[in-house]
């Protein structure tokens, strides 16, 4: 994609889902990852994140979908839940699956910008289960 369509793109994502809303925005990794990164200060990304240049991140209404596709019956998970207003012009909105806008992070992740880290297990059918992603309340 050309960047003056990206810089369009984002532009016109911008009014819908501006940081300033409130909305946290998510990131899935291991248990392990996540203890480095607080030893670290700081999350520098899973390996697919440090390939591709960009953390990944999911709204709430697109974290559980993340799950299914990317970290299927995978235990030893974290959820991670970000304040985007913390993360300055290094979150870009982008499309990608169907064309969704998804929060991509340009840069480490600054702790600081961690409102909580809850478990995310398995349950009994398979799937992940979530925390009350707009409480942050353990199920």
């Amino acid at each position: 994609m050309c960047i003056d369509k990206r810089a369009a793109l984002r532009a016109r994502a911008t009014p819908l889902l501006s940081p300033a809303m409130g909305d946290l925005v998510f990131k899935i990794c291991g248990q392990r990852a996540w203890r480095e990164a607080e030893a670290a200060g700081r999350f520098a990304g899973a390996p697919v994140d440090v390939a591709e240049g960009f953390i990944h991140l999911s709204t709430a209404a697109q974290v559980a979908e993340t799950a299914m596709k990317h970290f299927a019956g995978q235990h030893d998970l974290v959820l991670v839940a970000i304040e985007p207003g913390l993360l300055g012009g290094a979150l870009e909105w982008e499309p990608s699956r169907g064309g969704d806008l998804f929060p991509h992070l340009y840069g480490a992740l600054p702790l600081v910008a961690v409102s909580w880290v809850r478990p995310l297990p398995l349950g009994a059918d398979g799937r992940h289960v979530f925390p009350d992603l707009l409480t942050g309340d353990a199920p």
